[in-house]
């Protein structure tokens, strides 16, 4: 299949039609052309989500899949292990797993979502860097695997009604918890259907035909329970849950235990494991388990209304006059109703309770360190 690199800027997705129909504020995000919210606005999108349920269009995500050329999938999951510090051999058919590809010096290249569909691998990667994993895999893997690119739509129902308004399109879904995989046919289109998504809700991802995509997306928003939600909340969503974001709380210089994501590495990967090591950056990495990073991403509660944006540098006293880490994700959390953020932290000032100072407009705000996610998680276990 051709690479997507010739994508024009802000290309539009197959839902484009439907967002125009309901009234969306189109922006540019990624090379695409993305609602940010629609008429009932970002904090309406939000909370409703919380409590019920929010349709997403991420089809600017990329969705690749890598199929072995021996017909043997182990061999897929050997391949694609020793590009990253993840359990890929140990992956269960109809299962999906979060992780990660590392630089050779433990930096993060792109975190993505891996599902086992029984004869190939199907990798969901970040809108922005789809193009860089796409032409990585291909250099790294294509002597063992045929390296394609899915031009489909995917569409993400977050929240806990999402369940119930899913099943009444297809009730073989019943059963799923959160990151099983399964293919089923949806409304007359063969979909790939994971129980998953960004936002620390209950919920699934769709990817399905491009050219069923709108039917499906107007089958689900006449449930009354589901609205459309835009990028602006997708973020304050994902924030309150504390999940990553790439290009911002971790990126290239990032490694995946500065970042808090050591438990996306499972054990079999880890010193003393069956297959330990092997992946890039494992020095660092397997270093860092063992001994700790010397600093780590933290959860951060401003004191007051103001908002902490990104980019904002902390300091580890009210007076200091150099900075001790940085605001990595920041705005304003409407299920707490109050202004929250991410950052990095030296170690010894990451414990929750701690007290810092973030410098706005040329003030120092007290931020107090706080444990991660900022809203517990709903994902159907």
């Amino acid at each position: 299949m051709p690479s997507e690199t010739a994508r024009p800027q802000n290309a539009r997705t197959p839902l484009h039609a439907l967002h125009l129909r309901l009234g969306a504020r189109m922006v540019p995000f990624a090379g695409y052309e993305l609602p940010l919210h629609y008429p009932q606005g970002l904090l309406a999108e939000h909370l409703h989500t919380r409590h019920s349920a929010g349709l997403f269009d991420v089809s600017h995500m990329g969705q690749i899949v890598l199929t072995p050329r021996s017909g043997r999938i182990e061999n897929a999951a050997r391949a694609l292990e020793a590009l990253m510090p993840v359990d890929v051999l140990g992956l269960a058919p109809g299962r999906q797993r979060y992780a990660v590809l590392t630089h050779d010096d433990g930096g993060i290249r792109d975190d993505l979502m891996i599902a086992h569909l029984g004869d190939r691998l199907a990798l969901v990667a970040n809108a922005a860097n789809k193009e860089s994993d796409e032409a990585h895999l291909r250099e790294q893997l294509s002597d063992s695997c045929d390296v394609s690119v899915l031009r489909r739509a995917l569409i993400a129902l977050q929240g806990p009604a999402s369940d119930a308004a899913l099943l009444r399109l297809v009730p073989t879904l019943a059963g799923m918890r959160f990151m099983d995989v399964r293919e089923v046919d949806l409304m007359g289109a063969p979909a790939t259907v994971t129980r998953s998504g960004y936002t620390g809700e209950d919920g699934f991802e769709i990817s399905l035909p491009e050219d069923a995509a709108e039917a499906v997306a107007d089958a689900l928003l006449s449930d009354v329970t589901v609205r459309p939600v835009g990028l602006g909340a997708r973020d304050s969503l994902r924030m309150e849950a504390g999940l990553c974001l790439h290009g911002a709380d971790i990126d290239e210089t990032t490694s995946p235990i500065e970042a808090g994501l050591t438990w996306a590495i499972q054990p079999v990967r880890r010193a003393d494991g069956e297959r330990s090591g092997g992946f890039p950056g494992a020095e660092r990495i397997l270093r860092e388990i063992a001994e700790g990073p010397t600093r780590r991403r933290v959860g951060l509660r401003p004191e007051g209304r103001a908002p902490v944006r990104a980019g904002a540098a902390l300091f580890l006293g009210e007076a200091e006059a150099e900075a001790a880490g940085q605001v990595t994700s920041g705005g304003f959390g409407p299920s707490l109703r109050a202004p929250i953020a991410m950052g990095y932290l030296p170690l010894k000032a990451a414990e929750p309770g701690r007290r810092v100072f973030a410098d706005l407009r040329g003030e120092r705000l007290p931020i107090a360190v706080t444990p991660l996610p900022f809203v517990p998680a709903g994902f159907k276990r």
